[in-house]
């Protein structure tokens, strides 16, 4: 019933019927481009049609609004939150919104190739704000690098709740070993964003130098990711 819902709204109340002349987003795009069209126009593009009372416009300015005007807070939501929380906005509009910001997401993701270079902690948080930005739990992962600090790859290592996850050392090493890789970054995010290690993380650190170099591997930093460009590096902080 929920997206019979969503097709009928889209049927009943198309773009063009719902809002001012001056304000169509896909006139605008049209005739202006897409870099002329704000946030609130590509979401309505996405979008297509409002609710009852509410145009299409309103409703992704509200949305755009309740999630501080940023993506990657809006990605955070599930297909189910984001029907609950907003009238007009059922199973298919949700799943086409979340659709268009994992695409956005891997189009970020394909200037990291192969021959993609970490030369400092801002390099690494870029690479792994691609994969753990929108995160909603705790994840951590490894970057393995050659001797030129080249990315040989990048793996997820364990997922866990909001608050922490566990790594596994054994598990950690694994994939270091198999790329043959002569230094590895460990990353982990904060949901919080709060950029500042535990306890636990400053543990984990420690165990992963340790294995590292039983390997004839170095660990040369450990991230914690955040939103925002915050992050906290133990190599900058002269903590490892």
């Amino acid at each position: 019933m929920i997206q019979d819902y969503d097709v009928e709204y889209r049927r009943s109340r198309p773009l063009q019927q719902c809002v001012a002349e001056d304000d169509r987003p896909r006139e605008k795009a049209k005739q202006f481009g897409f870099k002329q069209c704000n946030d609130r126009d590509l979401l309505a593009l996405i979008i297509g049609s409002g609710s009852q009372g509410e145009n299409v416009l309103e409703l992704c300015q509200r949305i755009l609004d309740d999630h501080a005007g940023k993506y990657y807070n809006l990605a955070r939501n599930s297909i189910k939150d984001l029907v609950r929380k907003y009238r007009g906005i059922g199973e298919v509009k949700a799943i086409e919104i979340l659709a268009a910001l994992e695409l956005a997401r891997r189009y970020q993701l394909e200037r990291f190739d192969d021959e993609y270079q970490i030369t400092c902690s801002k390099d690494a948080y870029d690479l792994l704000w691609a994969k753990m930005g929108a995160l909603d739990h705790e994840e951590i992962w490894i970057v393995m690098l050659n001797r030129s600090k080249r990315v040989l790859g990048v793996e997820r290592i364990s997922a866990g709740g909001t608050t922490m996850t566990v790594a596994d050392i054994k598990m950690v090493m694994k994939p270091a070993i198999e790329h043959l890789a002569d230094s590895i970054i460990l990353a982990h995010n904060h949901p919080s964003d709060t950029a500042s290690p535990s306890m636990q993380d400053n543990t984990l650190t420690k165990k992963v130098a340790a294995a590292c170099n039983t390997m004839d591997m170095h660990l040369i930093d450990h991230i914690i990711v955040c939103r925002g460009g915050r992050y906290y590096s133990y190599n900058d902080e002269g903590a490892l």
